[in-house]
Order: structure tokens, then sequence, then C-alpha cells
């Protein structure tokens, strides 16, 4: 399974991985960067299992990389 690539939705943007975990965990909306960019959020990220994600931050000039464990994307 390939691990999606995520950035913020509706303009925001992070200076933290902090501050991503928190909204990551807080069920707020990302976007599947790709071809077709498709809004996700925590549940819908779980519910396909991806165990593993990386998020573009920083005006998308800086990447990092999330795990799920016990249901909380660390």
């Amino acid at each position: 399974m390939t691990i999606p690539t995520l950035i913020p939705a509706y303009g925001r943007d992070y200076k933290s991985k902090a501050a991503i975990a928190r909204d990551l965990n807080s069920y707020r909306d990302f976007i599947i960067s790709g071809l077709h960019q498709t809004y996700v959020n925590k549940e819908q990220l779980t519910a396909e299992n991806f165990n593993s994600i990386v998020v573009r931050y920083a005006q998308l000039r800086k990447v990092t990389s999330f795990k799920l464990i016990n249901g909380i994307y660390k």
C-alpha cells in the first residue's frame, strides 16, 4: 500500500509537527496530493487503513511523517 502525501486544506498552513498532529487528530480536513485532489480527514484515513502518512507544511517546503499508534497519529 502506498503512503499518501497530505497537504492542509482550505488555505491552512502549519509551522510545527505538533500543530499538524492536533488538527489531524481533531478530524480537520486535509487534501491527498496527486492527480485528483481528494479531501480527507482522520476517520477516512483510518477506514482506508492508512497507518502511515506524510504531510507537507510550511508553504509546502517541509515534510513530516506520522504513524497511527493506538488510534492517534503521532
